[in-house]
């Protein structure tokens, strides 16, 4: 048998199969639907909370270096205090000395001299006691100061590591998704600007394919052209496995009317469009089924608003999105 009917052969089991799908697998399909945009939309959710997350935690490191800066500046006025303590401690030492060695020179003198040093010798005494209190609750309070300014300087290496390491793995994010629509734009270069397109947003790669290039207006049916770019792009996919693979069809609002087929709207035939796409990326391929999944959005998420041929032209189209493995990240994220 030739290659040729071979292929035909295909495409009429394949349609066959397509058109005895029962209503129970239709609601199966728009349930998975579903279900994949809520996905999409938890994934979209996830990644804000880690960018306020980021944010927060350089709110926090901010507030933790200002504090530090503060109890810096404690310190030093308190070594300035004690400094000055044990100048004034040594002053009175000394006098305390000279006192003590009248007194004792006197000691057998004038009566009220010996009185009136002995007064003054008392009252150095109950300074120089003083003196050394303040100085040992200044001693106690640098203490306590270095023991907060240690517990602060941990925690702001371990909020700096965290920091490191979430830059790290986005950085790293960041560069598997530059990486991979970088093989796609190459695999894919004779079809850019004619029909394809390859962007990189929101820390995925959409490869968006213009109606013309797969499928002729109201059909499902993939035309050599489309299906060698999307073999080519499978070639990528097989040799990124880690890679999950979002296929949405999307249609302008002109109602489908296309009297006696099986599909029903516009829903069903972005929904045959997406999964039309599904058997040509795994046909003759090595991709796991499981990493593909098929959605149709019917005409709500249009590029530009339908009010000219042109622009329901650009609606038309099915986009490929392409998604990383985020488990590191998720990993970090569910660690702190």
């Amino acid at each position: 048998m030739n290659r040729p009917f071979a292929f035909i052969l295909l495409a009429m089991m394949i349609l066959a199969s397509v058109s005895c799908v029962s209503g129970k697998k239709y609601r199966e399909l728009q349930n998975t639907s579903r279900q994949n945009m809520i996905d999409r939309d938890d994934f979209k959710a996830e990644n804000l909370t880690l960018s306020m997350q980021n944010r927060e935690t350089q709110a926090k490191i901010t507030a933790l270096e200002n504090e530090m800066s503060k109890i810096r500046q404690d310190l030093a006025l308190a070594e300035i205090e004690r400094n000055k303590a044990k100048e004034e401690l040594s002053v009175i030492s000394a006098r305390y000395d000279d006192l003590q060695n009248a007194h004792e020179n006197l000691i057998k003198g004038n009566l009220d001299e010996t009185k009136k040093l002995l007064t003054e010798l008392q009252a150095a005494e109950a300074n120089l006691r003083q003196k050394e209190d303040i100085m040992r609750q200044l001693e106690q309070s640098m203490d306590l100061k270095k023991v907060s300014l240690d517990e602060l300087t941990l925690e702001l290496q371990k909020k700096n590591a965290r920091m490191a390491e979430l830059e790290r793995i986005l950085d790293a994010q960041k560069k598997t998704v530059q990486d991979l629509k970088n093989k796609v734009s190459e695999a894919l270069l004779g079809f850019e600007n004619n029909g394809l397109t390859v962007t990189n947003r929101d820390g995925k790669v959409y490869v968006s394919l213009e109606e013309k290039l797969l499928f002729k207006t109201a059909s499902w049916d993939i035309d050599a052209n489309g299906r060698n770019a999307l073999r080519k792009l499978a070639g990528v996919l097989e040799r990124n496995p880690g890679i999950q693979v979002m296929i949405e069809g999307h249609t302008d609002n002109v109602p489908y009317n296309p009297g006696n087929s099986q599909l029903k709207d516009n829903w069903d035939l972005s929904v045959k469009r997406a999964t039309t796409v599904v058997r040509v990326l795994l046909e003759g391929s090595k991709i796991k089924p499981e990493r593909l999944t098929a959605a149709g959005r019917s005409e709500y998420i249009p590029l530009e608003p339908n009010t000219t041929p042109e622009s329901r032209q650009k609606n038309r189209r099915t986009e490929i999105i392409l998604t990383p493995d985020l488990t590191e990240l998720y990993r970090l994220i569910d660690k702190y």
